[in-house]
Order: structure tokens, then C-alpha cells, then sequence
């Protein structure tokens, strides 16, 4: 018989597992029942005009996409629900493919012109192309 010491590390990483097992991995099929948050991977990129950026959005159909744009403030927002099929006599043993929501939030270093602006969808990547708001033309007041 030997022993293996045990440090704290250890035993959190073995309850970790144990949860992973006992809560998602024999969950009989059931959903928890709250959506998976993910944060999308971006890229930004910038012309004199406007900026470009691309986020990963796999399995998103563009009409759940919500970009709002505040100022130089963006928000993107999205929900992918899975369509359960079941036949019958069938039951699910194991499910990763729940609901999941997309959301992600940045501030740009210039306003953006949401007339001006535009995005699409296209095999799961959203781009955006966020015009810059010119700048107001000067004017000079005259005192009456």
C-alpha cells in the first residue's frame, strides 16, 4: 500500500470533476435550463471612413441578431436555440447543444453613424461595417 499526498489544488481539481460528471455529463438528458453565455471572438480593423468588424457566430440565424449602437458604444446581442427532434421511443442520453447566447460589447475610438452603418451574417460570421460620424462642419456666429 502506498499513499499520495493530497494538496489543496488536488482535491479542488478532483471536485471539479466529480461535479463536471454529476451535473452535465449523466444529466439523463435533462437541460439545466439556463442559456450558455459566450463572448464571440472579434477582429477590428479601420479605414479612413469606417470601421470593420468581424465576430464569430456559429449556428446564429441573422434574424436573432440585435447591434446597437450607442455613440461609440457597440452592443451585439444573439440567441441559438436548438430544435429538439425526438422520434418516438427515443430518448437523449447526452446533450451539449442547448441554448446559447451570444453577447459582446465594445467602445470604438470615434462615434459611428448608424444611418450609414451596415452588417450582415454570412456562414457564421457577422461583419459590421461601422462608418464614422464626420465631424460637424465649423460655422461662425454672427452677433446682432
Amino acid at each position: 500500500m502506498f499513499l499520495v499526498p493530497v494538496n489543496r489544488n488536488l482535491s479542488d481539481l478532483s471536485r471539479s470533476l466529480d461535479r463536471f460528471f454529476d451535473d452535465s455529463f449523466f444529466a439523463d438528458g435533462r437541460d439545466a435550463g439556463t442559456a450558455t453565455l459566450r463572448s464571440p471572438a472579434l477582429d477590428v480593423s479601420e479605414s479612413e471612413t469606417a470601421y470593420t468588424v468581424k465576430l464569430d457566430m456559429p449556428g446564429v440565424a441573422k434574424e436573432a441578431v440585435k447591434v446597437n449602437i450607442d455613440g461609440r458604444r457597440i452592443s451585439v446581442d444573439a440567441e441559438q436555440r436548438k430544435d429538439e427532434e425526438r422520434k418516438d421511443g427515443e430518448r437523449v442520453i447526452y446533450r451539449e447543444r442547448t441554448v446559447s447566447r451570444f453577447s459582446r460589447s465594445f467602445t470604438l475610438p470615434q462615434e459611428i453613424s448608424q444611418g450609414d452603418s451596415s452588417a450582415n451574417l454570412d456562414h457564421g460570421v457577422l461583419t459590421l461595417r461601422l462608418v464614422k460620424r464626420a465631424a460637424s462642419t465649423a460655422s461662425q456666429l454672427t452677433v446682432n
